[in-house]
Formats: C-alpha cells, sequence, structure tokens
C-alpha cells in the first residue's frame, strides 16, 4: 500500500477556496454535457457506432484525440518528474513522431496470433498504461487536495468509467477534442508563470544546473554527488552513448522501434483512425497530432525542470527519509516535480483549472485506453469463447471487462509508486521496451516482406515474448534500486539499457521471423492482395485464409429477426431507461438488400481521395516531418 503522506503535506490544501471550486465543478458539468450530448447524438446501439463511431470522424476530432489519448497525466507527471531529474532529453520521446490483431489474422491467418496480440496489449495496458495513469492523477489530487490516494483513485476510475462504459468511442473522442483545448491552455499558462518566476529562459539554463538539495548525508555519509547534482548534459537531447542516460543511439534506433509498436500498432491509436470519416480525414488527424506533441517540450518538460530550481529541497530530495517525508516514496519525488508547482505558483481559479487540465489529461487517456481494451478483448477473445454472440451480448460484454480491467490496475499501483527510482516515465518506457520490440517486428515484416507466413511470426512473437520477459521478471525481482541503495542487479541482465534492449530484442525477434518463415511454406499471393506493400495496389479478389472456417457459420440475420417479431413486448420504465443509458433502445434499421450491403462495405473500405486534400495533407506531413529535425538538430 502506499505510504500515507505526513501531517506536514496534509497540511498543504491549496484547493480550498470559492474560485478553485467553482473552477473544478464548471469543468466536470462541460465534461458531463459534452459526454451526454455525444451519447445523445450517436448510435452506441451497435458494435460499429459504439466501438468506432460509426466510421463518422472528421480530422479535427480524430487529432485531438489522438493527442489526448497519448498525453495522460503519466506525461505531466513522468515526463516532468524525469526532466527534473536528468534535463531536456525526455523531450525527444514527444517528437519521434479495425483491431490491428485483425489485420494480422488476415496477413497470416490462423487464430493464435490475434489471440496472442490482444492478451498482451491487455497485459501492457494493465503494466503502464492504466496503472501508472491512476497512480499519477491520484498524486496530483493527494497533493492538491489532502485525499488519501486510493480514495482518489475510486473517485477519478468512478467519473470515468461511467461516460466511457455508456457512452463508446462517439463520447471519447468528443470529451477529449475538449479536454485537448482545457490541457494546452491550462499548461501554456503554467509555463508562462514558471518562466516569469526564474526569471526567463537564460536565468533557467543557469538556476537549473545550479539546483542541488541542501541536504545530501545520509547515516552520516555524505552522498556521491552523481545522485544530487544535475547532469552536465542536462541541455542535450543527444548523450553519451555508453554513460548517457538516454544514450543517443536509444533515442534514435531503440525509441524507433518504440514508436512503430505505439503510434502503429498499439489499438487505442489505430481505433481513431479507424473512425475517420474517409483516409484524407485520418491522415489530416494524424498530423494535427504530430504538431500538437511539438508541444510538451515547452508545456511539460521545461516546467518539471524549473519546479527543480523552485523546490530543490523537495523535488531534488536523495535522503529516503526526506523523500518519504515530502512525498511519501523513499527513492525519490520527481514525480510531484509538476503537481508542486500547480499548487505552489498558480493563483486562485487558476489552481482549480490546472487541476482540471490534470484531470483532463488522466480521464482522457484512460476513457480511450478503456474503450479500446474492451473492443479488444469483445472483438478477439469474447467471440473465440461465444460462437456467434448478439451484438446486445457483446457490448454488455466489453462493458463488463472494462469493471474487471479497472480492479486489476488499482492492484499494481503499489508496483509502479516504486519502480524506475521513482521515475514513472521510465518505468512506462522500459515496461514498453521489453515488450512491444517483437510486435513491431511482426508488424514491419508483415507488411514489408510477403514471404513471412504465420510460423515464422508466431515463433518470432513467442521468443521475444520469453526474452522480454526474463529481463522484466528479473528487474523486478532485484529491484531497480536509487542512487543511494543501488540494485544489486547484474550488469548482465540490467546493465543494458532499455532503449538498447529493445534494439537488441526486435534485432533477435526479426530473425527469428525470417529464419522460421523461410524454411516453411510461403502464404499464396491470392490471399495476401492489398495486405502487404508489393501488393498493395492489386485489384484481384482476394481470398481470406481464414474464409474456410467462415463458410461453416450459418447466416442467423433473418433468425434474429424473427425472434425480435415473437419476443417483442413493450419494456417497462426501468428497462427503457437502463436500455438508453447503455445505448440499447436503438431500433433495427430497414434490413439491407445485398447490393447495399456491398455498397456500404466498399464505402467502409475506401481509400481514395480528392487530389487537392490529398496534396494538403501530404505538404503538411513533410513540414511537420522538417520542423521535427529542427527541434532535434536545436536541442542536440
Amino acid at each position: 500500500a502506499a505510504s500515507p503522506l505526513s501531517a506536514r503535506m496534509q497540511t498543504l490544501i491549496r484547493i480550498n477556496n470559492a474560485a478553485d471550486i467553482s473552477v473544478i465543478v464548471i469543468y466536470f458539468l462541460v465534461v458531463l454535457a459534452v459526454g451526454l450530448w455525444a451519447m445523445y447524438s450517436t448510435n452506441r446501439g451497435t458494435v460499429g457506432g459504439f466501438f468506432l463511431a460509426g466510421r463518422s470522424m472528421v480530422w479535427w476530432p480524430i487529432g485531438a484525440s489522438l493527442f489526448a489519448s497519448n498525453i495522460g497525466s503519466g506525461h505531466f507527471v513522468g515526463i516532468a518528474g524525469t526532466a527534473a531529474a536528468g534535463g531536456i532529453a525526455i523531450g525527444g520521446y514527444e517528437w519521434n513522431v479495425v483491431t490491428m490483431p485483425e489485420y494480422l489474422r488476415k496477413r497470416f491467418g490462423g487464430k493464435r496470433i490475434q489471440i496472442y496480440l490482444s492478451v498482451l496489449s491487455l497485459i501492457v495496458y494493465i503494466f503502464t498504461k492504466i496503472s501508472a495513469d491512476i497512480f499519477s492523477g491520484a498524486i496530483f489530487i493527494q497533493l492538491a487536495i489532502g485525499l488519501n490516494l486510493y480514495v482518489a483513485i475510486i473517485i477519478l476510475l468512478a467519473i470515468t468509467a461511467l461516460y466511457t462504459i455508456t457512452g463508446g468511442l462517439a463520447a471519447v473522442i468528443y470529451t477529449d477534442t475538449l479536454q485537448t483545448f482545457i490541457m494546452v491552455v491550462g499548461s501554456f499558462i503554467l509555463m508562462g508563470f514558471a518562466f516569469k518566476e526564474v526569471g526567463g529562459y537564460d536565468a533557467f539554463m543557469k538556476k537549473y544546473m545550479e539546483a542541488i538539495p541542501s541536504n545530501v548525508s545520509y547515516g552520516g555519509i555524505t552522498i556521491d554527488e552523481n545522485c544530487y547534482k544535475p547532469r552536465a548534459d542536462a541541455f542535450h537531447i543527444f548523450r553519451d552513448p555508453v554513460s548517457g542516460d538516454l544514450p543517443w543511439p536509444g533515442l534514435i534506433f531503440g525509441l524507433s522501434i518504440l514508436a512503430l509498436w505505439y503510434w502503429c500498432t498499439d489499438q487505442v491509436i489505430v481505433q481513431r483512425c479507424l473512425s475517420g470519416k474517409n483516409m484524407s480525414h485520418v491522415k489530416a488527424g494524424c498530423i494535427m497530432c504530430g504538431y500538437l506533441k511539438l508541444l510538451p517540450m515547452f508545456i511539460i518538460v521545461m516546467p518539471g525542470m524549473i519546479s527543480r530550481i523552485l523546490y530543490t529541497d523537495v523535488v531534488a530530495c536523495v535522503v529516503p527519509e526526506i523523500c518519504e517525508e515530502a512525498c511519501g516514496t523513499a527513492v525519490g519525488c520527481t514525480n510531484i516535480a509538476y503537481p508542486k508547482m500547480v499548487v505552489e505558483l498558480m493563483p486562485n481559479g487558476l489552481r482549480g483549472l490546472m487541476l482540471s487540465v490534470m484531470l483532463a489529461s488522466l480521464m482522457s487517456s484512460l476513457t480511450s485506453i478503456f474503450n479500446s481494451a474492451s473492443t479488444l478483448f469483445t472483438m478477439d477473445i469474447y467471440t473465440k469463447i461465444r460462437k456467434r454472440p448478439s451484438e446486445k451480448e457483446l457490448m454488455l460484454a466489453g462493458r463488463a471487462f472494462m469493471l474487471l480491467l479497472i480492479g486489476v490496475s488499482i492492484a499494481w499501483v503499489p508496483v509502479v509508486q516504486s519502480a524506475q527510482s521513482g521515475q514513472l516515465f521510465d518505468y512506462i518506457q522500459s515496461i514498453t521496451s521489453y515488450l512491444g520490440p517483437p510486435i513491431a517486428a511482426v508488424f514491419l515484416l508483415g507488411i514489408f516482406c510477403k514471404r513471412v507466413n504465420e510460423q515464422g511470426a508466431f515463433w518470432g512473437l513467442m521468443l521475444g515474448l520469453l526474452v522480454g520477459l526474463s529481463r522484466m521478471i528479473a528487474e523486478f525481482a532485484y529491484g531497480t534500486g536509487s542512487c543511494v541503495a543501488p540494485s544489486n542487479c547484474p550488469f548482465i541482465i540490467c546493465g543494458i539499457h532499455y532503449l538498447y534492449f529493445a534494439i537488441i530484442l526486435f534485432g533477435v525477434s526479426a530473425i527469428v521471423i525470417l529464419a522460421v518463415s523461410f524454411m516453411t511454406k510461403p502464404i499464396p499471393d491470392v490471399h495476401l492482395y492489398r495486405l502487404c506493400w508489393s501488393l498493395r495496389n492489386s485489384k484481384e479478389e482476394r481470398i481470406d485464409l481464414d474464409a474456410d472456417d467462415k463458410e461453416d457459420i450459418p447466416d442467423e440475420k433473418d433468425d434474429d429477426t424473427e425472434k425480435i417479431e415473437i419476443t417483442s413486448e413493450e419494456p417497462g420504465c426501468l428497462k427503457k431507461a437502463y436500455n438508453w443509458f447503455c445505448g440499447l433502445d436503438q431500433q433495427k434499421g430497414p434490413k439491407l438488400s445485398k447490393e447495399e450491403e456491398e455498397a456500404l462495405k466498399e464505402k467502409l473500405t475506401d481509400t481514395t481521395e480528392v487530389p487537392l486534400w490529398r496534396n494538403v495533407v501530404n505538404i503538411n506531413g513533410i513540414i511537420l516531418l522538417t520542423v521535427a529535425v529542427f527541434c532535434h538538430a536545436f536541442f542536440a
């Protein structure tokens, strides 16, 4: 369980005035209103409506939702904390710019890869995204309002789960759009206050290098200065390949592998793109998200470093007893860098807005993950357990699974609290480095190498998982330690930086995938049209690898209609309210003819673009890449 805050910290309750409380109440009412409007105005009564927002989204909500889904409170707490400890290099993470398992099932055939990836994605969500976001949001509430960590967690989850479980993806995307606006505006305001307090950019660079805690002795022994002095390379993104805390080859190559896994294969991201009304809107949404992703270096990383300057003895503490008293965690207090600055620096009213920003980032990430996790479970796992379930059953199963996911994630919070020397973002990235690279290898080779088959992909994933879990379990068994009390984990296991480990794991997985594939039978082209790069423009009709399985399933549409007609009777008031709340009251539309079904299917799978808008988004994509390269060069 979490260590309680000291009595001294408990008295520092800042959110206790009418202005702050009014802003927070108004924020929640607006979010609730947007969520209810989305619930009322969108079709949540079908699987496509609930999980993919009816595939009707335009570019700006997609872009805002991609950004809000990615920038959770784990970023505000984790990135700001790592920046306070080690400088701007962590900002480099922000500049690397149907379900995925279902694509791989079509590409390779069989069900074992699809089920394996769905299960692994759910495990990663619990270990990193959900538990880390819950923990970081609760830290903020604990510091601002003085609530117990777990009481704060339960309140947060109750509000978040309410409109995710009821509203589906449309409610999530529209509330994300509102929350992105609040996050960006609130963060810019805090950045202005922070730079004003520290005396401008030049003073910030000078004072950060002098931010050394006053108490550096522990048990009569003076602590090694490397534990508390700011790093000499604090203002460089590219750091020494051997001694750097984020070595430059790892930042370029290792991080690119993790970015490929997250941005191209993660269900949270892919699902937002699948909700777009056409390809141009999807591309424009991704580019908008890319522009927004340039901001965290300035609105999160640098304020985190300024927090170390302003509250050096707390944020940069190294003596375990002092850290325990200051933030309830003995391994360090960098995680409270951003929340502490909000609570101490902002005036009444704006402090309430910033608490709303933190809650917005937390809730938008959690809602996105809950919706995507329930999609993975429902479409890729539940349908394998229950053959031919009704749409109503699928949606109820998805919602019930969200509740289970919440319970498991809360149980994992204490592990998150003490991992990676208390630096939350390093914890998240290290877990990702141990589990993500094999998936990135399968995805990349599956698209660009036609010769890769199911056996190669499956055994590459299995060996990659074995190697990744070995490192992860060993690290948890030995503990990551802290500078004052280092872990005794052997160098061969824990000594290799997690970004280097990601590169090695990706290489090992790719070699196994290719070796096994070339030793086994290839997949005929007739099954691969438009599923891999060399056949992407093919007009031939594709025969799905699992087409034989589908032939055995009879068409149940007529039977369903008959059942509805026979059993249809007027539900009571409570049943009506329940059905509306869960989006199950919408009437079945008229039965489509075969021609209409074909036309609808073609519309949903059409990737053609209007030439003008295709050129506009492509040019913007090139501009965005140029700006990102400039930013890397400027801070290198």
